[in-house]
């Protein structure tokens, strides 16, 4: 919702960047892949070890590549739009269950924490599969009141307010992102039924 709502303004934005980029050599798939693993070791150094607020801010700061690749990948003249956006999209995945499985390492002494973390890692590999079979099947799939966007914003700004010391902010994003995040499901599952009946 967000990211469909800001992409025009954001792409004008960061256009004349991405093109910079391009004449340097910098491909969207480099670019999407430092992104990634900048993602996975930051989650597992610095948010399994507590460092939450640092670690959050860095990825907030990696994140950034998922706005400059897409564009960098449309002004490209490269044939291989199909393999970058598979790449995008399994790349995605790994940063998304990296950031869950960094947090669980440090809650996975607090129960319920630890628990809704771990639903969110299901969750959050579920709602993208929906769409992919969705739109395997011929079928438009992207509603959701929780998309990858709004799930990161979610998250990390709990991981972030815990790390500055309000120590209720991860459970309550959590909560947040999970009954978002189960809202989502059902929307894309009820898409799904009503277009394949």
């Amino acid at each position: 919702m967000i990211q469909n709502r800001l992409r025009a303004p954001v792409t004008r934005l960061i256009t004349p960047v991405c093109e910079y980029l391009l004449r340097r050599g910098l491909t969207a798939n480099m670019l999407t892949t430092i992104g990634a693993v900048g993602v996975v070791a930051v989650s597992f150094s610095l948010l399994s070890s507590g460092q939450l607020f640092t670690g959050t801010l860095w990825i907030a700061f990696l994140a950034l590549s998922d706005l400059f690749d897409g564009t960098m990948a449309r002004i490209s003249k490269s044939n291989d739009s199909k393999w970058g956006a598979f790449l995008d999209s399994t790349l995605d995945r790994i940063s998304d269950a990296a950031i869950c499985i960094g947090l669980w390492l440090y809650f996975r002494d607090e129960n319920l924490i630890s628990s809704l973390l771990l639903l969110n890692l299901f969750l959050g590999g579920l709602i993208p599969y929906i769409r992919a079979r969705a739109e395997a099947l011929s079928i438009k799939c992207d509603i959701g009141i929780a998309e990858r966007v709004e799930r990161l914003i979610i998250i990390l700004v709990g991981s972030g307010l815990y790390g500055l010391g309000l120590a209720s902010a991860m459970l309550v994003s959590l909560l947040v992102l999970t009954i978002l995040s189960a809202i989502t499901v059902i929307q894309r599952i009820r898409v799904v039924y009503q277009a394949g009946r």
